[in-house]
């Protein structure tokens, strides 16, 4: 492929680049950047381009790299480290104060909520909800490892159902 090919098969590839850097940049700038960025790429690196493949998965993996990268490098940057001599009043639990009133609200909700449930929703639930697995809890219950799914799929329906004043706070 020679070089006036290969940048009029980056030109057309443009288009389809933009809707995934928005995807994954949530931002049109950003996603702008994401695009050039990939490009500029693949432009000084189309020696490594095998002719004959598939060049847009080549610049999606190009683009999915460097958002990674950038992505990484950003958390880095943002990350503090703290070198004082005094590390132990970072981790110190003593100037903390809890209040357990909110968890016990929400862990009462919770029980009268379980015991609501129908005890054929309840009992696959509670085996799942304790470490069981699929297959291990339609053993146990003798029913098929479908009717032992939708059966949890409808437990935590009602349970959501039940408990949607929490769905919108945060814990402190």
């Amino acid at each position: 492929m020679t070089a006036i090919e290969f940048n009029y098969a980056l030109q057309t590839n443009t288009k389809t680049l933009k809707p995934f850097a928005m995807r994954l940049t949530k931002n049109y700038d950003d996603a702008n950047d994401l695009v050039q960025d990939t490009l500029v790429k693949a432009f000084l690196n189309k020696d490594k381009y095998a002719d004959g493949t598939n060049l847009k998965a080549w610049l999606f993996t190009i683009m999915k790299n460097t958002f990674i990268t950038n992505y990484q490098r950003m958390m880095r940057k943002n990350t503090i480290i703290d070198t004082s001599d005094n590390l132990h009043y970072i981790n110190s639990s003593d100037s903390i104060v809890q209040n357990d009133a909110y968890g016990n609200f929400a862990n009462e909700d919770i029980t009268k909520a379980l015991e609501k449930l129908d005890d054929t929703y309840k009992e696959p639930f509670m085996m799942y909800f304790n470490g069981f697995k699929y297959h291990e809890i339609a053993e146990k219950v003798a029913i098929p490892i479908g009717t032992v799914k939708n059966r949890i799929h409808l437990a935590r329906k009602e349970l959501k159902d039940r408990l949607k004043i929490y769905s919108n706070t945060q814990t402190v």
